[in-house]
């Protein structure tokens, strides 16, 4: 059984998706949830689902190899950010390599780096008058949004879209795919 460490700092939706896909897998399972943030959503998931969870320090995560000891004594195969909203640092991808992916709500290379997330994301997609968005999966490196595509998906914007109505058509993707890349990955 792979153990994936899910890191997040929202409302949790495609951690539960992923959560949801694993529950009665043979393949791997979450193992862990690890989250920046004491009020987000995705901490009422772990504590309703029986998954144990961490609340992630600044100083330890960003200046010692703490929590790289803990997902390493936790035997993590995948560590998968799930709208984690903070670089990682070096020392955890170099400790993980090819072991950390990152979906993001827009077509990569286009729309990422530091502050493109969430609706910011939508409205620049919308403001560019773009005739389509969609998600990236990709391998996490020391740069933000920069590491190798694993896979692509679109979806059509038209003239009468908002940020709001591009974010609903950009979750039903992630919430398709982002589960079905973990175990790709996993059973590779």
């Amino acid at each position: 059984m792979k153990n994936i460490a899910i890191f997040a700092s929202g409302a949790g939706s495609n951690a539960q998706k992923i959560i949801d896909h694993f529950r009665n897998s043979s393949i791997a399972r979450v193992s862990m949830i690890l989250c920046n943030k004491p009020e987000a959503g995705v901490l009422n998931i772990a504590q309703q689902e029986g998954i144990p969870s961490v609340l992630i320090e600044k100083e330890l995560f960003f200046r010692t190899d703490h929590y790289i000891k803990l997902l390493q004594d936790a035997a993590t195969d995948l560590v998968v950010l799930a709208g984690f909203l903070w670089k990682v640092p070096a020392n955890l991808v170099h400790a993980f390599p090819d072991r950390i992916i990152n979906i993001h709500p827009a077509l990569l290379p286009k729309y990422g780096g530091k502050g493109m997330y969430g609706h910011f994301v939508h409205e620049a997609v919308i403001l560019a008058k773009e005739s389509e968005s969609g998600i990236t999966i990709h391998f996490v490196n020391e740069k933000y949004d920069d590491g190798a595509t694993i896979l692509q998906e679109r979806c059509s914007i038209t003239p009468e879209d908002t940020p709001e109505t591009l974010a609903a058509k950009i979750h039903l993707l992630e919430h398709q795919w982002y589960p079905v890349i973990v175990e790709r990955l996993l059973t590779s």
